[in-house]
């Protein structure tokens, strides 16, 4: 074989020869295949849980290798570390990262030493330093050999279970998140007496809607959880509560955040002037508790607000809620896997029972036939055969009269068992202890097939015991609420100074040489109005050119219903002149509107905002030449409705006007 023929065949077959002619392969259908290849992999074995357990492969692994090693005592977790590599072979690194935040979630693992804290940030110790073992609501819940189903481990020397057969639903109680090629999944944690609850109300067909509940406490707004599909929102908060008049003190932190990264999060808004604090002291322990030391003269009802707009004191988090079911990626609500996890504990529930049946029925079946041998001295018969065969026909022979009674036919396998019955057992039987023990097997029996023809009772009482068994301490730690949103330049610190040229109309923050107008955030919203009757919003920067002759500017507060302008304009096609008093609500920014009817030369004449809605008197000249009899009168706002800004307003006089002032 030539040289370029073998690196061809090492390239993946990029020809193929078929009766001695070379077909090429496009490159691009083999990166296309390659590409399918491994997003299948990571999706479905790497970062999205089956919906079955709710677990993902390496959670699955480290949990079946634990049930390998558990006697009831702690195991270093790097041992644990070592027996999972034999089923997960990704390395240690990711198995220990993996374990550790199973262990934090504190439901599936007792643990041992310090296992970091998700408040805090704090790392674990190493892995050598930290014991765990199963808790005992995984060794009920979690496991069980006869129905799990079982595939080889990567290498084929061992088994590990497919899904282990977890009677709970585990997948939204501990929450998970993953990132896959293509996709992602983001399921957030649920309070586990809730989600008892909400499957006793599943089996009784209740209507449930579960909302997620966070180990860091905090408050939450689940109007827009969209039940956890893609699309939805949760907003959580902190909880700050007033300390004294100087001080605020964070009590709870949001899910997803710790102590620390709140903290760099308050200084870093207080360094860019958004807030106004003078230290942050963190006195976090058993407790969340960081104090919070305002500057003077600073509100504490305002800085609150502040900091749920401008630091990690709040946080928007985007659930999306994707399982693997049938070896397909797939999304739904919560509320649906929630009624999948239930009805899946109710099969697995008869699963188990007809197990426990069909134990109870060989039971009873082998006691009867253990006693029918030996209280009819079956075994003597036996004493004369020679061969094997004999032996067993013998005893066939012997069980013949009784065959009817029982549920399912006499077989060779049975015949042997008594044959196994060691002369002890034999001499000392008590027929009584074997009547009795049997007694037992039959209640027994009746009370499994009870259950089975009352599964869903049967179900609704299994999880009643769980939640009696391990709900305490369980409860929801999440206070849920409603939030009203919260307008950050509102809230802001006045961090900036405005200032104008009017004459040649620049605005900004930057003119520090030019007329001062007022404190404002560099998050503030800027109108101004200028004396040819138009005007516009802008969003405030160092330096910006608004359009020159600006008569008045400040900042805009689009949700200030109480700002009213009044406003006297020459029309320039009728020479009138014309009054006004409107309000400025919805706008576009940056677009210029025209206040007055749009004619060539219009003008403002005289112009006022007033903060509060107020009314004034002007006093109105005329010249010197109009007609009119009386040249000077005056004018009340007053007697103007308030209307819009497109209005077009009432005639003030239809002579040419000298000047306008204000008289009161």
């Amino acid at each position: 074989m030539s040289e370029i023929e073998n690196t061809d065949n090492l390239s993946g077959g990029a020809h193929k020869e078929e009766d001695g002619i070379k077909n090429p392969i496009a490159i691009s259908g083999m990166y296309e295949n390659w590409f399918l290849d491994y997003a299948s992999y990571v999706i479905l074995e790497r970062a999205v849980p089956a919906i079955e357990d709710g677990l993902k492969p390496v959670q699955r692994r480290i949990l079946h290798a634990m049930k390998e090693m558990d006697d009831g005592r702690f195991n270093k977790v790097a041992n644990i570390i070592g027996q999972t590599m034999q089923y997960h072979p990704h390395g240690d690194a990711s198995i220990g990262d993996a374990m550790v935040n199973i262990g934090q979630k504190d439901l599936l693992l007792d643990t041992q030493g310090n296992w970091g804290d998700i408040r805090t940030g704090d790392r674990a110790a190493a892995p050598r330093y930290i014991e765990s073992r199963l808790s005992k609501f995984a060794l009920e819940v979690v496991f069980n050999q006869q129905t799990t189903n079982w595939q080889l481990s990567y290498d084929g020397r061992k088994r590990e279970p497919v899904t282990l057969p977890v009677k709970f639903p585990l997948l939204l109680a501990l929450g998970v998140e993953g990132i896959a090629v293509g996709l992602s999944t983001r399921l957030l944690p649920h309070n586990f007496i809730e989600l008892c609850q909400a499957s006793i109300d599943i089996l009784k067909n209740k209507k449930v809607n579960i909302f997620p509940d966070f180990q860091t406490g905090g408050l939450a707004d689940f109007s827009d959880y969209n039940e956890g599909r893609r699309g939805g929102r949760v907003r959580v908060r902190a909880k700050i509560e007033e300390y004294d008049k100087k001080t605020l003190i964070v009590k709870d932190i949001p899910f997803g955040t710790t102590t620390t990264g709140l903290i760099e999060s308050i200084i870093k808004a207080n360094d860019k002037g958004k807030i106004k604090i003078k230290k942050v002291v963190d006195n976090t322990a058993k407790d969340v508790e960081i104090l919070v030391s305002l500057a003077p003269g600073v509100s504490p009802d305002i800085t609150i607000d502040a900091l749920y707009a401008f630091t990690d004191c709040e946080v928007s988090i985007s659930p999306n809620a994707c399982v693997i079911v049938d070896d397909k990626p797939m999304f739904m609500s919560v509320n649906e896997i929630l009624r999948i996890n239930t009805y899946q504990t109710v099969d697995l529930l008869k699963r188990e029972l007809e197990i426990r049946k069909a134990e109870l029925l060989e039971k009873l079946l082998f006691s009867s036939l253990e006693k029918i041998f030996i209280e009819n001295r079956i075994y003597r018969d036996i004493e004369e055969c020679e061969t094997w065969d004999a032996v067993i026909k013998t005893i066939d022979a012997g069980l013949e009269p009784y065959k009817a009674d029982f549920y399912r036919e006499i077989v060779t396998e049975d015949i042997v068992r008594l044959t196994e019955i060691k002369i002890k057992r034999i001499s000392k039987f008590d027929a009584f202890k074997a009547d009795e023990l049997m007694r037992k097997l039959e209640e027994e029996l009746k009370e499994v097939e009870h259950n089975l023809n009352n599964l869903i009772d049967y179900s609704i009482a299994y999880y009643q015991n769980i939640l009696t068994k391990y709900g305490k301490g369980k409860e929801r730690k999440t206070e849920i609420r409603e939030f009203d949103t919260i307008a950050a330049n509102i809230v802001a610190a006045n961090n900036a100074k405005l200032y104008i040229n009017r004459v040649e109309g620049f605005i900004g923050y930057g003119l520090k040489k030019d007329e001062f107008i007022c404190d404002c955030s560099d998050m503030d919203d800027i109108i101004v109005f200028r004396r040819d009757g138009k005007f516009q919003v802008s969003r405030i920067q160092e330096k910006v050119f608004v359009g020159k002759d600006i008569i008045w500017a400040g900042v805009f507060n689009k949700s200030d219903d109480r700002m009213v302008y009044n406003m006297a304009y020459l029309d320039g096609a009728s020479g009138r002149t014309m009054v006004k008093r409107f309000q400025v609500l919805g706008i576009t920014r940056d677009k210029e509107y025209d206040l007055t009817k749009g004619t060539k030369n219009s003008k403002t004449t005289y112009f006022t905002a007033n903060a509060n809605g107020e009314a004034e008197v002007i006093t109105v000249n005329l010249t010197a030449g109009a007609k009119a009899r009386v040249k000077v009168f005056e004018f009340d706002f007053a007697s103007l409705e308030i209307k819009g800004r497109g209005a077009g307003g009432n005639i003030l006089t239809r002579y040419p006007v000298r000047k306008i002032t204000l008289k009161y």
